[in-house]
């Protein structure tokens, strides 16, 4: 079958085997792009309009116990300065995020221990009551069912846990023995089971990855239907075992966000800062090819240059209001506007 077979095929029916997937990712041409780019934005205009939704992003710690290969805070890194902001850092960077119009809060980090259950549940408690009217998602890493219980009990509407990678292999080529692929999968059951809007998402070039693995990746996620998909370049960081693997594509990632906008077309995809940093007006190429979503950052400016998953990390200089001026133009020049709203996932409108 030839690729203009196969981007047929997918417009017009929404499916694809895995052989046709990978072949796809494998030998794809502007053209071939273009027109899921296309398809992909009439979808994603049908369910969501012009509208972008914008997400405030706080990087709560960059503590972290987990010791992952590709990941710049991991414990194995020696020569960052580790730094956890107070409760009232972030209670002041939401107080922050509301006045530029904000409505979801994201609070991401390492696995840090420092944030216990009980500290946790109390500042998402604190959040909900300050700001009944926003969402609040969670990004902080595996836990126990019970804890994303607690989380969501105490008022927590969102959880992003990629997935990584789809295939299991693959997995521990990028994680060190004592995490395991089947506790993420068991994490991301139980956070759809218990009611987020659950997200996972995967790193497009990260070392060792194949054509193939990314096609299961799209498989695992148009099976799994979660309301969140995270995707963007892998992106080495000098102080890792990564450090001299190549970025991820920038044009494959493009084409990945276009096919899950065509199969799941009710996501909330963002257009992430990682695409943004691989290449100039990333974000709003992001947006064009389907996406819907951007996070700018609302963490403190001394925080950070110490919070680098990855090198040349986009916005690290920007103050949040400077960053948002800059997103919200680039947004307009291509026919979008940012919303301030939650931007929740759309169980009532069309798509399936």
């Amino acid at each position: 079958m030839r690729n203009e077979e196969r981007v047929r095929r997918l417009t017009a029916e929404r499916k694809l085997s895995r052989e046709d997937l990978a072949a796809l990712l494998s030998t794809y041409d502007a053209e071939d792009r273009e027109t899921l780019a296309r398809t992909a934005r009439e979808i994603s205009q049908g369910v969501f309009g012009h509208e972008v939704y914008t997400r405030g992003l706080i990087e709560i710690s960059n503590h972290c116990k987990n010791n992952c290969l590709y990941c710049g805070i991991r414990r194995g890194n020696a020569e960052i300065t580790r730094y956890r902001l107070t409760p009232k850092q972030i209670l002041d960077c939401c107080a922050a995020g509301y006045e530029l119009g904000f409505r979801t809060f994201v609070m991401q980090g390492g696995e840090d221990a420092w944030f216990t259950d009980e500290r946790m549940a109390e500042l998402i408690g604190c959040i909900r009551a300050a700001y009944p009217d926003c969402a609040i998602t969670l990004s902080i890493g595996e836990k126990s069912r019970e804890t994303y219980q607690r989380f969501f009990d105490a008022g927590a509407n969102r959880y992003l846990l990629r997935h990584e990678t789809a295939d299991e292999a693959h997995y521990h080529r990028l994680h060190p023995p004592e995490l395991s692929f089947r506790n993420r999968m068991r994490c991301l059951r139980d956070l759809r089971d218990i009611g987020f809007q659950t997200g996972c998402g995967c790193m497009v070039g990260s070392p060792y990855q194949t054509a193939e693995n990314l096609a299961d990746d799209i498989l695992f996620m148009a099976d799994f239907r979660p309301q969140m998909i995270g995707i963007g370049p892998f992106i080495p960081h000098h102080q890792t075992p990564f450090a001299a693997f190549p970025a991820g594509s920038a044009e494959t990632t493009l084409l990945m966000l276009s096919i899950l906008r065509i199969l799941l077309p009710k996501v909330l995809l963002p257009a992430t800062t990682a695409l943004g940093t691989v290449r100039g007006g990333g974000r709003e190429q992001g947006v064009l090819a389907g996406a819907n979503v951007v996070m700018p950052n609302l963490s403190p400016l001394n925080v950070r240059k110490d919070y680098l998953l990855y090198d040349n990390k986009l916005g690290t200089n920007d103050p949040a209001g400077e960053s948002l001026t800059r997103l919200r133009a680039g947004m307009e020049k291509i026919g979008y506007h940012l919303a301030s709203v939650r931007g929740d996932y759309p169980d009532g409108k069309d798509g399936t």
